[in-house]
């Protein structure tokens, strides 16, 4: 079996994934898909795309759900992808030492000329975030776009995963989430963002953050509680109501 880093640094790259603004337009899905086509992990292979049984590889997926009842209800969209968790059982139960995490900077990658494609780390995975390549017999995973964040060829300002170039609403941030000080880990600190199923003892390094209380009151959104019956009082009024009598026939 595979070990993990007997003395990782402090730096922790992850993400931060706000779910009361993501649209689920599937933007940083379709980009990612781009990106990583011909990134570290490629390629993202794809079988019968447009048949009944369409298989591919996708590092980045997005599901929809219906939460609340009534006035409280709500549709969440919720991005998956490899959470790089601190205690990763992907990587302790590899055989081989495919899978590993980076000391350095806490990402969690997969070895493709080692990897037996024994799937041992898909099972071991409670977040369902390994992919299998039927093509090359391999599996792969989110890489938090490691050749591109520390690319100087790039701008820095585009140092980023693509998932988080991309968001056309800014409901993804990037960053280290082992710095307290960090702007995503003060995002999360203000926001109480969670780990995901933190029951299951993996610490994720990514965060959520949940959706906000919905504004159901007439005075949360600046609107007056009632509004006041219109004045009979002059020309203009009654013009008006000629004008819905007339529509009204």
């Amino acid at each position: 079996m595979t070990s993990l880093p007997a003395q990782p640094a402090g730096r922790q790259l992850g993400l931060v994934i706000d779910l009361d603004i993501c649209v689920g337009c599937h933007a940083c899905a379709v980009n990612c898909k781009e990106w990583n086509s011909g990134g570290h992990m490629a390629p993202m292979t794809d079988e019968d795309p447009y048949g009944p049984n369409p298989l591919g590889v996708w590092f980045n997926r997005i599901h929809s759900f219906e939460a609340g009842d009534g006035y409280d209800s709500r549709t969440v969209h919720f991005p998956r992808s490899c959470l790089h968790c601190a205690e990763p059982a992907c990587v302790t139960v590899c055989p081989t030492g495919a899978s590993y995490k980076r000391a350095e900077d806490g990402i969690v990658l997969v070895n493709e000329d080692i990897c037996i494609g024994c799937k041992l780390c898909s099972w071991a995975c409670p977040y369902g975030a390994r992919e299998y390549d039927y093509d090359g017999g391999v599996m792969k995973k989110c890489t938090l776009c490691v050749d591109r964040i520390y690319n100087e060829n790039l701008p820095e300002a585009d140092r980023v995963p693509a998932c988080v170039a991309t968001c056309p609403v800014g409901a993804r941030h990037f960053g280290d989430l082992g710095d307290p000080l960090s702007a995503v880990s003060q995002l999360v600190a203000e926001r109480q963002g969670f780990d995901l199923m933190p029951e299951q003892g993996y610490r994720p390094t990514n965060k959520y953050l949940p959706p906000r209380p919905r504004k159901t009151a007439s005075d949360a959104v600046g609107a007056p509680a009632c509004l006041e019956p219109a004045s009979d009082d002059g020309i203009g009024n009654a013009l008006l109501r000629w004008v819905d009598r007339v529509l009204s026939r």
